[in-house]
């Protein structure tokens, strides 16, 4: 697997970097930092994901960015080299699928809005019929989630590398705010249970037993 400064860093970025003073602080990261594959740590962290952006080549030249989503952790980890997951039917456009016969290079960059931090990845892309690798499509189907699969698409990924928090706006999912808020609304119960008792004389205002004889 390479190195993804390497990998990002072309000649016209490193001039600039040149120019701007930033190039002897990331000539050291292409020099030193290297991964042999995705960790524990990056699994954790695409399992707890719902959502993604991949971004393909186009013929013309331009680059195609899309959203994907789908439930927690559709997007799998296969291997330490491979990453997978179920293409869904859709719009019918097959924008990013028809760049990927031509151009197999992606990006894809995956966020944690609450907790501000966000993986990149460089990867090749290959398409997969459903009925070619049944058991690939057993592993990788999301089978209680509504969908229509068309294909599946299996990453070979070059390089990877985490992302500054810096102007990541914190968001959160309505799942997320439902279990922080049944926190909240297990408290209020709580005190409506406890003024109910109080009406009822089964306790006291500083909260103990009635002690009225």
């Amino acid at each position: 697997m390479g190195n993804y400064a390497a990998m990002a860093f072309t000649d016209p970025v490193k001039q600039l970097q040149q120019r701007y003073g930033s190039r002897s602080s990331y000539a050291r990261m292409e020099q030193y930092r290297y991964v042999d594959g995705l960790t524990g740590q990056e699994a954790a962290f695409i399992a707890e994901r719902d959502s993604f952006y991949l971004a393909t080549i186009g013929e013309n030249g331009y680059p195609y960015i899309q959203h994907r989503g789908g439930p927690r952790g559709f997007l799998k980890v296969l291997d330490k080299d491979h990453l997978g997951f179920v293409d869904f039917a859709g719009n019918r456009q097959y924008i990013s699928v028809g760049n990927l016969t031509t151009h197999p290079e992606v990006s894809l960059i995956l966020v944690d809005y609450p907790h501000r931090t966000r993986l990149k990845i460089y990867a090749k892309a290959a398409v997969v019929n459903l009925a070619d690798q049944p058991a690939l499509f057993s592993e990788l189907d999301p089978a209680d989630y509504p969908h229509r699969p068309e294909r599946m698409l299996v990453l070979t990924v070059d390089s990877y590398d985490w992302n500054c928090p810096q102007h990541i706006t914190p968001r959160f999912t309505v799942d997320e705010m439902a279990s922080v808020l049944e926190q909240q609304a297990s408290y209020i119960r709580s005190l409506e249970a406890d003024l109910a008792r109080y009406r009822s004389g089964d306790i006291t205002p500083g909260g103990g037993p009635d002690q009225r004889v």
